[in-house]
């Protein structure tokens, strides 16, 4: 063992190499021909083989006996340890259940459907509609994916996970493949992939020492990088194989290659190896798979959909903002960008007007000392911007709550002031690394509306039913529908377990009461108290979380953050306050990529920065139009002319593509009666020929919709 971990070791993680997605040498339009089948795929498997007779041995000699299968609704199932399968349950249920099934869960454990059960057994039997069963297909599917990159590259496989919304392989591709991965690769990777669906490989998972892995994967530095890194010497962990692919697994899996209906390739970019720019360049190859052709269909057009509706074009289409080299992660917002960030932030501001919140203006640069104080600095350094100042180190905020709490404990408190709302829209800079740069949605400069409540404990329910109705409101007007979780203590928690409890509870009556429906997310909340994480859903059914709601015990401990309590002991009539930490917007960056996307552009009068545009019928009433133009203006509306030499229809074109709300057109008989003639985008019968209203009656019927926060712009 020792002499294999000295091999090993010698073996580099940052041979560079430039390996630019998507790039191909001159003359190589064509796939480059699939090359002779890699040794290492013989050599794994005779591993795999000798071992795997072995294992099967051990499994024939287990006693065999009678068990009790437990299902969630309380019925049962006879069974045999060692013989019987969650798959054998699930045939013995319905067979469409076992066609559909996809993963099993065993006693809370994720578990090979064709694995037999070791005893008495409580037995869930998920499909891909359940989140733990598309991860595991999903990740099924990587492994597909991988054996065709190997097959078609001859290339050395890194990591392979489910994400999101689908999975992905990173691969190290041989010099002598001649080019990086293409577009080009894309069929002849989903040929593959099809054969091996079609030959329903079955997924055999065998359980391997440390020193068997590495004998298993010495050919392959990334690997042993793996399993020197996260297996322990003396220790063991599983691999799986399908067809002529083997790799480094936990699991589990489906049943076979076969369960995978749908399979596409859909991109592929550059990485590094562990995401860390000091290793190897390699490239990443995405996949989607579904078990129905139709919802494969579906998703692609969802796809289209999406990309219609991209932030960064539409962004650039409406001059909103840009990013530039110069400040990468640092938008640019453009006028018109700048109207919608004003109008969000004016929106948020009239809440805390009306619901007793006090805006404040804090630094934006701090001595590391107090990042180290409220404890960020131990686990965020590496996302913060620091610089030496005067020879002492100090660092851009990343966040406000230590210098909200700075404020609250510059004098004495007492508990008559209580809750002290905290207000903050101070521009914020987290460090994020540039390949996780992605549009408004992850930046590295951006603003919140964030705030920090302190209050007493007997306070926090009712702070917590204002929270809840705040982010309501919001999300309400947006049009967002939203989902709530409740996340509880974890096994690594600060303070007492009376008061984690207690403050479970009260969020707990805080959910019921507010009655929008909730789930307990148990062990999940932050080391420093419970939490309540919210999900919106957009216009098109993908899910964001921007608000959170989060008690913290912890940062009023670590600056003895305290109020008088107003009893007679002067000894203790100190307590420490609870923060709750709240945003209903997040990030007003991220959540106006995410407005820009569900409204595809096409943006609500309160919120628009385009609102009206004036066509003058011909030249003649141009004074007319920029009359009409400074009284609606002057009423608070984006107001445009166009005075081009366009055509009429021309310029009524150019103002719908523009996404402007209303369109007034003017002649000479609206000059005469002080009118305009409108067209409204909304409503597809004003298109033709708008309704003539007086500019006061038109400003009045504006007003209306502006101050409802109308989602449409319809007049009445």
């Amino acid at each position: 063992m020792a002499e294999l971990a000295e091999q090993t070791a010698k073996l580099a993680l940052n041979d560079k190499a430039p390996a630019k997605a998507g790039k191909a040498k001159k003359g190589s339009g064509a796939p480059a021909p699939q090359i002779e089948r890699p040794e290492f795929i013989e050599h794994r498997n005779r591993i795999f083989e000798e071992l795997y007779q072995i294992q099967q041995d051990k499994v024939a000699k287990m006693p065999r006996e009678p068990i009790v299968v437990t299902l969630p609704d309380g019925s049962t199932r006879e069974g045999m340890s060692w013989e019987t399968t969650p798959m054998d349950i699930a045939n013995g249920i319905s067979k469409s259940l076992a066609k559909r099934l996809v993963i099993a869960k065993v006693n809370g454990v994720l578990w090979d459907t064709l694995r037999p059960l070791e005893g008495n057994t409580n037995l869930e039997l998920l499909d891909f509609e359940t989140e733990e069963g598309k991860t595991v297909y999903w990740h099924s599917s990587a492994h597909v994916l991988g054996e065709a990159c190997e097959l078609h590259f001859g290339c050395h496989l890194c990591n392979g996970p489910p994400v999101e919304n689908g999975f992905y392989y990173d691969i190290s591709v041989p010099e002598e493949f001649g080019r990086a991965v293409s577009q080009t690769d894309y069929a002849p990777l989903e040929h593959l992939a099809t054969k091996a669906i079609k030959e329903k490989q079955p997924f055999q998972r065998l359980e391997l020492t440390k020193e068997d892995l590495l004998r298993m994967f010495g050919y392959n530095k990334y690997k042993v990088h793996l399993i020197n890194d996260k297996v322990p010497d003396g220790t063991s962990t599983t691999v799986y194989r399908c067809g002529p692919l083997i790799d480094l697994c936990r699991g589990p899996h489906v049943p076979n290659t076969g369960n995978i209906t749908a399979f596409a390739v859909m991109k592929n970019s550059a990485s590094y190896f562990l995401g860390n720019p000091e290793n190897d360049s390699l490239q990443r190859i995405y996949g989607i798979s579904f078990p129905d052709k139709k919802m494969m269909a579906a998703h692609k057009l969802f796809l289209e959909e999406a990309a219609k509706r991209d932030h960064r074009k539409i962004g650039r289409e409406q001059e909103l903002f840009f990013f530039h080299e110069m400040s990468p992660g640092s938008a640019f917002f453009l006028p018109h960008g700048t109207r919608i960030y004003n109008t969000l932030m004016s929106f948020i501001r009239e809440q805390y007007w009306q619901r007793g919140f006090e805006e404040v203006v804090s630094p934006n640069m701090f001595n590391v000392n107090l990042w180290k104080q409220s404890g960020h600095w131990d686990n965020y350094k590496d996302d913060m911007f620091d610089l030496e100042v005067e020879k002492e180190k100090f660092a851009l905020k990343p966040m406000n709550c230590p210098g909200h709490c700075l404020m609250f404990g510059m004098r004495d408190r007492s508990y008559r002031e209580l809750p002290i709302r905290f207000a903050d829209f101070g521009v914020l800079h987290r460090n994020e690394a540039s390949g996780a740069l992605t549009g408004l949605t992850r930046v590295r400069r951006f603003q919140q509306d964030d705030a920090h409540i302190f209050c007493m404990q007997s306070q926090v329910k009712d702070e917590m039913r204002g929270a809840l109705d705040f982010m309501s409101m919001v999300y309400g007007t947006f049009g967002f529908t939203f989902a709530l979780k409740l996340s509880t203590r974890p096994e690594k928690f600060l303070g007492e377990i009376a008061v984690w409890d207690q403050a479970e509870q009260q969020l707990r009556e805080s959910l019921d009461e507010f009655g929008a429906g909730w789930e307990l997310n148990p062990g999940d909340g932050a080391f420093y108290g419970p939490k309540v994480d919210i999900t919106i859903r957009d216009a098109l059914g993908r899910e964001f979380q921007c608000a959170t709601i989060q008690l913290d015990f912890q940062l009023p401990e670590r600056f003895h953050l305290q109020f008088r309590t107003g009893t007679a002991d002067e000894m203790s009539g100190f307590q420490r306050p609870v923060i709750i930490h709240r945003a209903v917007l997040g990030s007003v960056e991220r959540m106006i990529a995410i407005l820009t996307e569900n409204f595809a552009g096409k943006w609500p009068l309160w919120l628009s920065p385009r609102q009206v545009m004036v066509v003058p019928v011909t030249g003649v009433v141009y004074e007319y139009a920029e009359k009409v133009k400074q009284q609606l203006h002057e009423a608070g509306y984006f107001v445009d002319v166009d005075v081009s030499a366009d055509t009429l229809n021309k310029k009524i074109r150019n103002a719908e593509i523009a996404q402007y709300n209303f369109i007034c057109v003017v002649g000479a008989q609206e000059m005469e009666e002080g009118s305009v003639n409108v067209r409204c985008r909304d409503d597809v019968g004003t298109k033709a020929k708008g309704q003539t209203v007086p500019v006061t009656a038109f400003v009045q019927q504006m007003d209306v919709l502006k101050n409802a926060k109308s989602l449409e712009s319809k007049l009445a």
